[in-house]
């Protein structure tokens, strides 16, 4: 297989490497992904800190390493715990690194539930907001189709039709410029523009 390669880390991709398939558990990049437990090499003096061995926490879902270093995510019923080894040394004393940022508290919350999984204890939930919703996934199938067909060349009542709004085309012209269902359209593709400008990122972070 051959390796894998480096996201852009200033270009907007989003993946701690680019992956070769979205429908497999992929891990993001850790600045935008605040589930995501940072664990560095123990300050001098730390000895008795534990080092961590994924392979022994469970399956992994996620393996990849990088000139970063290693990035895992391990299987859990109640939720999957998301690593970042920045010093993935077999038997190293590690230490977890909680950036002071507006994502503090998840990465507190996400950072508890991996120690009781250290621990042996049930882990507990995830953090409320994270993985997506069933609506919020919903939506973005609609908007990534509305946003196809308008860069198909398709029109908003073309596009409303075809994510099944029948009666946009029974409607009068003055009708369909004030319906529902043009406006529902016109917001999908506008939020399916703007996520293909760059929002897609806040899809990543904790509401």
């Amino acid at each position: 297989m051959p390796p894998r390669r480096p996201s852009r880390g200033d270009g907007g991709c989003p993946f701690a490497t680019a992956p070769d398939d979205l429908a497999e558990p992929v891990p993001w990049r850790p600045e935008l992904t605040a589930v995501t437990v940072i664990l560095d090499a123990a300050p001098e003096g730390f000895d008795s800190a534990s080092p961590v061995d994924p392979r022994a926490l469970g399956a992994l879902l996620a393996d990849l390493a990088g000139i970063d270093g290693r990035h895992v995510i391990v299987a859990d019923a109640a939720g999957e715990h998301r690593l970042w080894l920045r010093d993935p040394q077999p038997g190293q004393p590690l230490a977890a690194v909680i950036p002071l940022d507006k994502d503090f508290v998840t990465r507190i919350a996400s950072l508890l539930r991996f120690h009781r999984r250290l621990l042996g204890r049930a882990a507990g939930p995830l953090p409320r907001g994270w993985p997506l919703t069933a609506y919020r996934l919903a939506r973005l199938d609609l908007m990534l189709r509305a946003l196809d067909l308008r860069d198909g060349g398709a029109t908003y009542r073309e596009i409303a039709v075809a994510l099944g709004r029948d009666e946009a085309a029974r409607l009068s012209a003055s009708d369909w410029k004030m319906s529902a269902a043009r406006s529902f359209v016109v917001r999908l593709v506008r939020d399916g523009i703007a996520m293909m400008n760059g929002n897609y990122r806040k899809l990543l972070r904790i509401r």
